[in-house]
């Protein structure tokens, strides 16, 4: 991932597109700060913390907001390197398949089971709540 956005942080100089530039530029810089710290983590997993704190941080801004604007967009590049995002169905089949082959399982146990399946491709809180509408 590493070499993929210094490639496009490159095109998103001579394309002189700033806003791409800024939020690849600052997405590296994590990157980097990763690698040399001393219990780095995988790439992906960098992107999916990065990406989740910047979606919690628009709930402290007013729509109209230059600041959450530029959240949003700066998600939305960042999103173009996350993995597949999972639909509803797809989170409530994991979550029937785990009811299934768990009889009397409780909903902190399925997130348990759940959470490494969907991780970075479906919001967890969302999954949690489904996974309270399958119990009642």
């Amino acid at each position: 991932m590493f070499e993929l956005i210094t490639d496009d942080i490159k095109k998103a100089m001579l394309a002189k597109d700033k806003e791409r530039l800024d939020a690849l530029r600052y997405f590296k810089s994590m990157l980097i700060e990763n690698k040399t710290s001393k219990s780095p983590i995988a790439e992906m997993d960098v992107l999916i913390k990065h990406v989740k704190k910047l979606k919690d941080s628009l709930e402290n801004f007013p729509e109209e907001n230059e600041i959450r604007k530029k959240t949003e967009r700066e998600i939305a590049v960042l999103s173009e390197y996350m993995p597949k995002q999972l639909s509803t169905e797809e989170v409530i089949a994991f979550i029937q398949e785990i009811i299934i082959s768990h009889p009397g399982i409780n909903a902190g146990l399925i997130m348990k089971e759940l959470s490494p399946k969907i991780k970075g491709q479906f919001d967890s809180k969302l999954a949690n709540e489904l996974v309270k509408a399958a119990l009642a």
